[in-house]
Parts: C-alpha cells; structure tokens; sequence
C-alpha cells in the first residue's frame, strides 16, 4: 500500500484528504507542522507527499527546497489556496512535481497522487549510466548533476531529470507529453505549463552559460530535444 504523508495545518482539509486517499487504497497519515513533515520525510521516505504551502514555521516553499536539496525525491503535490502563476512557477522551479489549487476535486488529488506514486521515489535518480559529453556539456548520471566548461550547472533533481530525458534521446524531438511522462509520470493536463517553465530554467542555467553551443530547441507546436548546435 502506497504510503502518502499528508502535511497540512488544517485539521478539516487533512482529514478529508487523508479519508479519501485511504477509501481509494492508499495509507495516508497527515502532520500539521512543516518541521515536523521534514522529519517524515527524512526517515520515513513516504511514496508520495502532499503539501500545503502556508503551513506554522517552515513553510512549504523552504521544505520543498530543503527536501530536493538533501536529495530527497519523494514526488510532492502541492495543494494551495494560493493560485497565481507566480505561485505555481515557483513551487515546480523548486522541486515540487504537480499542484492543485485549493478548492479542488477529491478524485482529482487521487489522480494526481496516484500518478506520482506511479512515478515513484526512485525516480528523483536517473538509473546510473555511463556519462553524456555533447560539446561543452558533460551529464552525470552518478552524480545527478551537469557541467558546463567544467562548472555545475546546479540542477536541481528535477531539472536533471528533464536534461538527462533529452540527453538519452538527443537529436530527437520529444513532445511535452512525452517528457510529462518520462520526468513527472502523468499525462498532460489543459494548459499545462509544467515542461515550459523547466525548459527555461535549464536554458539559463546552461545554454546561457554554454560558451560556444546552443544546447536545448524548441519544435514549435511539437516539444524539445537536445542537440549541440553552435550559436
């Protein structure tokens, strides 16, 4: 049975997300504090983790970026009140793989927690491979992470993981759907920007640094593939 922590501050939502997750066959307990769903996160290592972002102390934003920083990958969906495109941008920059704006349908986060489960944690690391060298840019599967001219590039897990989809298929374009399904385990929803708002950050981070290659194009109306082509 799927284990899916539930950090949220709210006694009502918590208890309702945790009924339903657990009628749909998963085994979901919830915490109310940030610092305490760090801890579970830490020694617990749950499948999935739902979370609130306006939570008492830590809030969601800094445990999302402390998890993906101490290479945690348990998948995190984010529920929040708070909708903005700036909201959702930032969460997914630091880590987060899906989120849902407060009210929302109980299927829906069954869905989407579903989805991450299917993913599962072992995916925030690429299976080790051998190396990738393409021009300037060297992927690193054993140490999750890429260089450029011979500095990181600091990715994040999650960012490596989109780099290193393209990289295993470079010169080929793959659709958004595609790499939804590769890096993130679920299929494209209406309007999904998710793929878009990592694409631009692996753009500043290495083909703005890249000295003498352009690495990641864009198929217009299809997706992306990696490929080096001097600038």
């Amino acid at each position: 049975m799927p284990k899916v922590l539930i950090i949220e501050d709210d006694e009502v939502i918590a208890g309702g997300m945790q009924r339903h997750l657990n009628g749909a066959g998963f085994d979901a307990y919830t915490v109310a504090s940030g610092e305490t769903g760090l801890a579970r996160l830490r020694y617990e290592r749950p499948d999935v983790c739902v979370l609130d972002l306006m939570l008492p102390g830590t809030d969601g934003w800094r445990l999302i970026e402390t998890a993906r920083s101490e290479g945690i990958g348990t998948p995190i969906v984010v529920v929040s009140a708070r909708g903005t495109e700036h909201d959702r941008v930032h969460a997914l920059e630091l880590g987060a793989d899906d989120y849902l704006v407060k009210p929302f349908s109980m299927k829906e986060l069954v869905a989407r927690v579903r989805a991450a489960a299917r993913r599962g944690v072992s995916a925030a690391e690429p299976a080790r491979g051998e190396t990738i060298r393409l021009a300037e840019l060297t992927i690193d599967p054993a140490n999750i992470q890429a260089y450029v001219d011979g500095e990181s590039a600091d990715l994040t897990p999650t960012e490596f993981r989109l780099l290193y989809a393209l990289a295993l298929e470079r010169g080929r374009v793959l659709t958004r759907d595609e790499l939804l399904q590769k890096v993130w385990g679920r299929r494209a929803a209406h309007r999904d920007r998710t793929v878009d708002v990592f694409v631009r950050k692996l753009r500043e981070k290495i083909d703005r640094r890249a000295t003498d290659h352009a690495f990641i194009h864009t198929r217009y109306g299809v997706g992306y593939k990696l490929e080096p082509i001097p600038k």
